[in-house]
Formats: structure tokens, sequence, C-alpha cells
């Protein structure tokens, strides 16, 4: 479980702040007539913010550990 999550921490570090800016979109943008499926709930601007978010830290993570291997290769 530890491997899991040291391999993982950008893509948890990411979730939680993408996380934090769909609560913070809903909470200054959001959508006060409730016709935006999206934007109208705070939930959904949060899951999709930490879906974002983890899309985003895993891509950044999988890029680093290419580069880390190909690093290694080369010695």
């Amino acid at each position: 479980m530890k491997a899991f999550l040291k391999g993982k921490s950008t893509a948890l570090a990411f979730t939680a702040v993408g996380a934090l800016g769909g609560f913070l979109y809903w909470k200054f943008v959001g959508c006060t007539s409730g016709t935006c499926p999206i934007k109208s709930v705070w939930y959904w601007s949060v899951l999709w913010g930490a879906a974002m978010g983890y899309l985003v830290g895993d891509s950044i993570n999988d890029f680093v550990e290419k580069r880390k291997k190909k690093t290694e290769e080369k010695k």
C-alpha cells in the first residue's frame, strides 16, 4: 500500500488540488438556476475537479517516470 501511495503521490496531490478547484469554481462561478448539471451541485463540481486533477497528475507522474527510466538506461 505504501509503495502505491508513494508512486501515485503526484496524482493524489493533483486530485486534492482539483477537488478544491472544483469546489471554488462552484462557490464563485456556479449555476444559480440549477439548469447546469455539473455546476449546480457542489459535489459534482468537486468530483469533476478531482477527476481532472487526477488525470493531469497521473500524466505528469508517467512522464517523470519515463524520463527517469531513460536516464537510468543511459548510465
